[in-house]
């Protein structure tokens, strides 16, 4: 058995805001403003980030996953803008769940803009779905759609012009992201982790949390090592006798705070199917065991 070793989180050394401290607005680099949604939440952390990307001077810009319908949520997206003196030309969304993508079609239609996204449900009747490896040229600047899925399968990451990254639910600015089950999909997303640290992204710029810019390559290996840590996590109580999703997690995510344990319990889930996959472990009814 290998021995399970937590792997060394980089951020942990990093000057992040504290939870509960980040700015309501910021801009992070020329494109690119965020605004801060008022939902904070053990799983949202301090909110959901809302993007509005545009060349500066252009006078337009994308938002990028609009998040709650909330009326002072949008009055202080109308002030980024009117700071920006830019008008909405579209509105992206990165999948499906609600804290995303809930405002949506209400401000598309509210900013007169057409609503862009993976699925049709999220796009709404007359919206745009975008492909895999789009080039979107929008706002004076172009965004390139990066498939993500895992976290859900109809995750999208948008790649700006200045290598940065909008990776929306597929990496946070604290902690990690949960996999969802049954939508989500464990080989999916280590795959698409490689294929945004593949692209060498200056900067990530996450669905909840704080900017990532001081090495977001060393934050995705990270994302990747404590996939594989978990991964074995499982296997090792497993083979100690755990059988049941609760009591796995019981044992892996002793130290998860109970608030959460609804997130890992789906992350669990979302790695034994991946093992099952693989033919590590078999289904015995509501119980599993090492193949």
């Amino acid at each position: 058995m290998l021995p399970v070793t937590a792997p060394v989180d980089p951020r942990t050394s990093w000057a992040l805001p504290a939870p509960g401290t980040m700015a309501p607005v910021a801009d992070p680099e020329p494109l690119v403003t965020r605004v801060l949604a008022p939902n904070p939440s053990p799983m949202t952390l301090d909110g959901t980030n809302t993007h509005l990307v545009g060349e500066p001077g252009s006078g337009q810009a994308v938002v990028v996953d609009p998040g709650p319908d909330d009326p002072r949520h949008l009055a202080a997206v109308e002030a980024a803008l009117a700071a920006r003196d830019a008008r909405v030309v579209a509105v992206l969304v990165t999948h499906h769940h609600g804290d995303h993508a809930e405002a949506a079609l209400p401000w598309g239609r509210h900013f007169g803009a057409p609503v862009a996204a993976a699925t049709p449900a999220v796009a709404g009747p007359g919206g745009r779905l975008l492909r895999a490896g789009e080039r979107l040229q929008l706002a004076g600047t172009t965004l390139d759609v990066v498939p993500t899925p895992g976290h859900t399968a109809d995750h999208l990451a948008f790649r700006l012009a200045s290598g940065a990254v909008l990776v929306g639910d597929h990496v946070l600015g604290r902690g990690t992201s949960v996999v969802t089950h049954p939508e989500g999909d464990v080989l999916a997303y280590l795959e698409s982790l490689r294929r945004v640290h593949d692209l060498g992204p200056s900067a990530l710029y996450c669905g909840h949390g704080p900017e990532l810019t001081t090495d977001p390559g060393a934050v995705l290996r990270f994302y990747l090592a404590h996939r594989a840590y978990r991964e074995q996590q499982l296997l090792d109580a497993l083979a100690a006798g755990a059988r049941t999703v609760d009591e796995l997690v019981a044992v892996v995510y002793a130290d998860v705070p109970q608030a959460v344990r609804p997130a890992a319990a789906q992350s669990t889930r979302a790695t034994l199917a991946k093992l099952v996959t693989e033919g590590r472990v078999e289904p015995d009814g509501d119980r599993v065991r090492v193949a």
